[in-house]
């Protein structure tokens, strides 16, 4: 049996293979209520072998979704309209998870099917974005930066929200701190310019999200718990893959159990070259350096390489994205390439099994 695989278990839950399927936002929620097109496009990854499927970005109050049409769980009715989806996934196979998010000055922001872009008007149906500091990013409106009550009222969102998804049935809550939302906001310097027990040295910048660890571990005691981290910010004084580093060995001290790597999505001037497996020396620095396993994320397209990121000790285990759309059975397909004999083919397909 290939790395790829082979199953992992992560604080009690076991994944049955290490292909899984990374969030990706969808902008089809109505007042954050996840629809038919969620229940589809989720369970069919689940039909199509992956061992963990996580939930798009969804956001853990309605002013901290990206756009009007993200996903939520801010209420009792999010989370019910959740669990049929998360049934489905479970029943197929594969462990369902979600990503817990905050878009932060990122908000409040245009969807890409509306052929607009930038900040959503109070008129048109948008709210104030809230920051660490009042820096805009660009091309987006000025955020408001958060006092002190604010703060905690976010912490209390996350663990609120953490309490809804192990009620809808989610095995894996990911607190999302990369991409320029949120709590990476408060994490990288160019984005958090505070003088106060939030802003300034590495300990400071970091406690937020702490907070929301501890809170979310809380909440959700026997569920895998990940963090998502931009590495690197690829803009010159920006946050760095050493500090990424650091701070997931203190996540980790706090109950966090795996750790998923990605990059960028900060500042609109970033300067990176993307190509096929693009992140993983990040990943690789990040479970060598803090000694915590990660997951490797980004242009991840075939089984040969998937599994040449395994052998190479780079990660734990591998997520994808755009691959997963392309072909939703991407891991039955890998397991035919690699040679693998599992037995989670769907009977309804195994006619078309090589």
């Amino acid at each position: 049996m290939s790395l790829l695989f082979t199953p992992l278990t992560i604080n009690g839950i076991t994944a049955r293979n290490r292909l899984w399927v990374a969030p990706m936002c969808q902008y089809s929620a109505v007042d954050g209520l996840p629809q038919e097109w969620h229940h589809t496009h989720l369970t069919q990854f689940a039909s199509g072998g992956a061992g963990i499927v996580i939930a798009e970005a969804t956001a853990v109050s309605p002013e901290g979704r990206i756009s009007p049409d993200d996903t939520g769980i801010w209420s009792d009715a999010h989370r019910d309209a959740w669990a049929p989806i998360v049934q489905g996934i479970r029943t197929r196979g594969a462990v369902p998870g979600i990503q817990l998010a905050h878009a932060g000055r990122k908000a409040s922001t245009w969807s890409p099917f509306s052929g607009r872009r930038g900040t959503v008007s109070a008129h048109e149906g948008g709210w104030p974005a809230v920051a660490p500091s009042a820096i805009a990013f660009e091309g987006f409106a000025e955020p408001l930066a958060l006092d002190i009550p604010g703060v905690d009222a976010v912490v209390d969102d996350f663990g609120a929200a953490a309490r809804r998804a192990i009620e809808a049935g989610f095995q894996v809550i990911e607190i999302h701190a990369a991409h320029g939302y949120l709590l990476h906001e408060f994490l990288s310097p160019l984005s958090n310019h505070r003088d106060d027990a939030y802003g300034g040295s590495l300990e400071n910048r970091a406690r937020l999200l702490l907070r929301v660890v501890d809170a979310v571990r809380a909440e959700a005691p026997h569920a895998a718990l990940f963090v998502r981290f931009s590495a690197s910010d690829w803009a010159d004084a920006g946050w760095g893959v050493d500090e990424t580093a650091a701070v997931a060995r203190w996540a980790a001290e706090r109950g966090a159990d795996f750790f998923d790597i990605s990059s960028g999505g900060l500042v609109a001037h970033q300067q990176l070259t993307v190509g096929p497996g693009y992140q993983v020396a990040l990943a690789a620095h990040v479970r060598q350096v803090a000694g915590v396993p990660v997951n490797a994320v980004g242009m991840i397209d075939d089984a040969a390489q998937a599994e040449q990121v395994l052998k190479d000790g780079s990660a734990d285990a591998v997520m994808a994205g755009r691959e997963w759309l392309r072909d939703p059975h991407y891991a039955l397909r890998a397991a035919s390439e690699l040679g693998d004999d599992i037995d989670y083919w769907p009977k309804q397909y195994v006619r078309a099994r090589r």
